[in-house]
């Protein structure tokens, strides 16, 4: 359950932070806030759908370290990603 190609680009251009911008951690975590959504989407329609549960952990784990990363290294960027994603906290 990977993003096609196209919607990795729109996110990519919506959340970097200059041109070549494509591996800062809001460009990271808007990505995979963007799959965990589509997890989710699935586990609606397939709730016995183990491994696709585990990945879901594996990715929410993964963007609350990226968050707690951009917390500590830039809070105002922080708190501006989670508006922007309308994450909660």
């Amino acid at each position: 359950m990977s993003l096609d190609k196209g919607t990795k680009e729109e996110i990519t251009k919506k959340f970097q932070l200059h041109e070549k911008d494509t591996g800062s951690a809001d460009v990271q975590i808007a990505i995979l806030t963007e799959r965990i959504a589509e997890l989710t989407e699935h586990l609606k329609l397939f709730p016995k759908d183990h491994s696709a549960r585990l990945s879901l952990l594996k990715l929410v784990g993964q963007r609350r370290k990226l968050l707690d990363y951009l917390n500590s290294t830039d809070t105002e960027r922080y708190q501006s990603l989670i508006a922007r994603l309308s994450l909660r906290k």
